[in-house]
């Protein structure tokens, strides 16, 4: 257990939408260099969470600890809100991140410092020129954690990061946040694959309208546990693997997957 304060500390949480109870009664914290993985079924609360976190959700609680400052959260959103079309460049995308620390000013070294460290870090320093649209599926997604990351924020939050990658896509995008946990970023992870919750996160909420379980990962991933957030048909069991029919379903929507490509 850390002994050093959370980077995320809240306690007794509830959040609602024109007075009707969206997420109730949650708890958790995620100290730094931590992943917690987000996981409930479609309409669970995730998404009111995550924007609860952001600040464009009211809430009441005993305690709502979260990074304030310019730039200290970062958002790899689901849709990746980029027109493909759209004569932009990576490099120019990534530079969008650091808004929140410049504002609307012409970048300076310091900012264009920043964009290719991000850059490096996802491994597309070769590419920056390159135009987004142009880009594979894999390599948008990398460059849009690269904008996530431009303003250096202490927090990430990663909404269904690995829905609609390749294995070689969502190898290279795990070994990324391996890497920024160990620089000591703190994570939230949406997810329904409960294996890359196991692989990428220490520790694991499971909600569906109400809080029903945090704790470690492996404790907390157990048969009894997913069946109570997730319909009971809903979960698979395969060996000793537990998936949901949600995670198929938003992994395969159009039953198949894009590719990394260079």
């Amino acid at each position: 257990m850390s002994t050093q304060e959370p980077i995320v500390s809240i306690r007794d949480a509830s959040f609602s939408y024109n007075g009707k109870p969206a997420l109730t009664h949650v708890s958790f914290d995620v100290h730094a260099g931590e992943a917690v993985s987000l996981i409930g079924p479609n309409g669970a609360g995730k998404s009111t969470l995550l924007a609860g976190i952001l600040g464009t959700v009211k809430h009441r609680s005993e305690r709502f600890t979260v990074p304030t400052g310019k730039g200290s959260v970062g958002l790899l959103p689901q849709h990746q809100g980029v027109d493909r079309d759209f004569p932009v460049s990576l490099e120019q995308v990534v530079m969008m991140g650091r808004v929140p620390k410049r504002g609307f000013l012409w970048p300076s070294r310091d900012d264009r410092h920043a964009v290719r460290d991000a850059l490096a870090t996802v491994g597309l320093t070769e590419q920056r020129k390159q135009r987004f649209g142009e880009l594979s599926g894999g390599q948008r997604q990398r460059g849009l954690l690269a904008r996530a990351i431009a303003a250096g924020p202490s927090l990430l939050l990663l909404d269904e990061p690995f829905n609609g990658l390749d294995s070689e896509s969502r190898g290279k995008l795990l070994e990324i946040v391996r890497r920024l946990k160990h620089e000591g970023v703190a994570m939230i992870i949406t997810t329904h694959d409960l294996d890359l919750a196991r692989s990428a996160t220490e520790k694991t909420l499971l909600v569906n309208g109400e809080q029903i379980a945090f704790d470690e990962t492996e404790c907390v991933l157990t048969l009894e546990q997913v069946q109570r957030t997730f319909d009971r048909e809903a979960v698979e069991i395969d060996g000793h693997t537990l998936t949901t029919a949600e995670h198929h379903a938003s992994e395969h929507p159009h039953h198949g997957h894009e590719t990394e490509a260079g």
